[in-house]
């Protein structure tokens, strides 16, 4: 009588190895897809085109095209700024500069195209609304590119300049983020308009200084002056928890004024509590590259409770 095969055999029988194939296939295109989110930026510009439409629901705007604009703007800026600092990057970010140096083509045509489409459709929605597209642009060549360096100036790039650094990116999205989807509908300046200015600028300083712990000895021998390389780590974390509940201050203020729903008070300080337990990891955590990440994604749960509360899911 033949004996029957065994179970170690069968295991690894064609089936079993077409099936294991597969899994590491798809293994490799989910690794693949999260490097080209991660790495190029494209994550950031569905945040920011998040962000965008959290601003449209707390100030009850129509649908509009700003949230695509203002992602395709994202990217494109992002991306410049990456192709650009693949000599300073090399050091503090390993896998990302090998991820645009072997993409380094795709990404200056991408890039060109993004922000080309972007102005394309923000000429649609007016004046306001294509000089809006081309603010984050101008402050990115005023704060990442050497344009001082041609002036003879010791200060080369607002970038290496303490405190303007991060307030320059600040001022650059906030503007633009609230600004744009106003611009498409023709909305009126109002406290509520203000409100979320001060908000987005407030949290999105702290999100620019949370990626400098990591790069805290990068940018030391750079010359780079940022709030951890001048007053130390814990006294940074110290600042940015004061930051946050200052932003969590305007927002009280802003709810007892009437100017924020009790919806979008509580969805806006949901974000800022994300930034503060973000924060509160700093210096603490070996993982503070994905710290920057979480800082990142902090205005996304706002989004959600937002929705959640208005469409009463």
């Amino acid at each position: 009588m033949a004996s029957q095969p065994s179970t170690q055999s069968r295991s690894t029988g064609p089936t079993a190895l077409r099936n294991r194939s597969t899994v590491a296939r798809a293994r490799t295109v989910l690794e693949r897809l999260r490097n080209a989110l991660l790495y190029s930026s494209t994550y950031l510009a569905l945040v920011a085109a998040a962000e965008v439409a959290l601003v449209m629901i707390v100030l009850s705007l129509p649908v509009n095209l700003s949230p695509l604009v203002v992602g395709l703007v994202t990217f494109a800026v992002y991306v410049n700024d990456r192709l650009a600092d693949l000599e300073t990057d090399a050091a503090v970010a390993p896998n990302r500069t090998a991820f645009v140096r072997r993409h380094q083509r795709v990404l200056y045509v991408a890039g060109a195209l993004a922000y080309g489409v972007a102005v394309a459709v923000a000429v649609t929605g007016g004046p306001l609304a294509f000089g809006l597209t081309l603010l984050p642009g101008a402050f990115w060549v005023l704060y990442a590119l050497d344009y001082f360096a041609a002036l003879g100036s010791r200060v080369r790039r607002l970038k290496e300049v303490l405190i303007v650094n991060s307030a320059v990116v600040a001022l650059a999205w906030s503007v633009t983020i609230v600004g744009m989807p106003m611009a498409f509908t023709n909305a009126p300046v109002t406290p509520t308009a203000g409100v979320l200015f001060g908000y987005l600028f407030l949290a999105t300083f702290v999100n620019a200084e949370i990626p400098n712990v990591p790069d805290v000895e990068s940018d030391a021998s750079a010359g780079v002056a940022t709030l951890p390389v001048v007053v130390g780590v814990r006294r940074t974390r110290q600042s940015l928890y004061g930051v946050a509940l200052l932003t969590l201050g305007l927002l009280a203020y802003a709810f007892l004024q009437g100017f924020l729903s009790t919806a979008a008070t509580l969805a806006l300080a949901v974000g800022i509590g994300c930034l503060l337990g973000t924060v509160a990891f700093l210096g603490r955590s070996d993982a503070e590259r994905r710290l920057a990440l979480s800082a990142e994604l902090s205005r996304v749960p706002a989004l959600g409770v937002l929705v959640f509360i208005t469409l009463g899911i």
